[in-house]
């Protein structure tokens, strides 16, 4: 069994005009959001983890915010820089590459290619995942490279929003 948890950055800031997309940090809703949303989830959060992020600073702000809430030194958030502007198939290359001592990826990126992704692996209820929205997905699979389209069942979906915050 192999579970992934996508989780798209949480909302950025679009204060600062010279600052290129990949640096936009997070405004302060997302600085907010990132710690709630890590909260939520950490009880039910199986280990081994792995957690893999794009290095833009929104996504990499919002990793190191669910560390913390998962007691995971920041420093075992593997960056890669394929998951930044990523398509739904290079996503899917890149999670096929994970350990298989690796039984829960969490996987920190970017709309559309996170939408997109959950799509493919699973009957989703939504089109586009929310700032900072968390989608669990199982896997009756063995190792990671057996990863297929529709072959995984969505589990679970937050967003900030969801409960009304």
């Amino acid at each position: 069994m192999r579970r992934l948890t996508l989780v798209r950055h949480a909302k950025s800031s679009w204060d600062y005009a010279e600052l290129s997309d990949f640096e936009r940090p997070l405004n302060a809703r997302g600085r907010r959001d990132a710690p709630v949303m890590a909260r939520r989830l950490a009880a039910e959060l199986e280990r081994p983890l792995r957690l893999i992020s794009s290095p833009a600073l929104r996504a990499i702000t919002t990793a190191h915010a669910f560390a913390a809430a998962l007691l995971v030194p920041n420093t075992a958030i593997r960056l890669d820089p394929r998951i930044y502007e990523a398509t739904r198939g290079t996503l899917l290359g890149l999670l096929r590459e994970c350990d298989d001592a690796d039984s829960h990826v969490l996987l920190f990126g970017h709309n559309p290619g996170l939408s997109e992704l959950a799509q493919l692996l699973a009957p989703c209820p939504f089109s586009d995942m929310a700032t900072c929205a968390v989608a669990t997905l199982c896997f009756d699979i063995a190792q990671w490279r057996e990863l297929r389209h529709g072959g995984g069942v969505l589990q679970r979906y937050e967003f900030p929003k969801k409960n009304g915050d």
